[in-house]
């Protein structure tokens, strides 16, 4: 799977979590550029991303996010580790 694809994917599971076809993601999006993105859907998003992709998140791994860049990044790593 292409960083395209990943992108494409996850823009999917955001629009659908927070239930906006508005949702554009960019590597430098952040919680604070998209509305309902708060702690609650944070979670809510992060399941929901184990679930498309077919991997699994450590709590760890998560603290260190912070855009959707470092999100891709960590999809891409887990990945191909599976």
């Amino acid at each position: 799977m292409t960083e395209t694809q990943i992108y494409a994917e996850l823009t999917d599971v955001f629009r659908d979590v927070l239930g906006n076809d508005a949702i554009v993601l960019r590597p430098d999006t952040t919680a604070a550029d998209v509305d309902g993105w708060d702690s609650h859907a944070h979670v809510t998003l992060v399941v929901a991303t184990e679930m498309r992709f077919g991997i699994r998140f450590r709590t760890g791994e998560l603290e260190g996010l912070h855009n959707v860049c470092d999100f891709v990044r960590l999809i891409e790593q887990k990945r191909s580790a599976a």
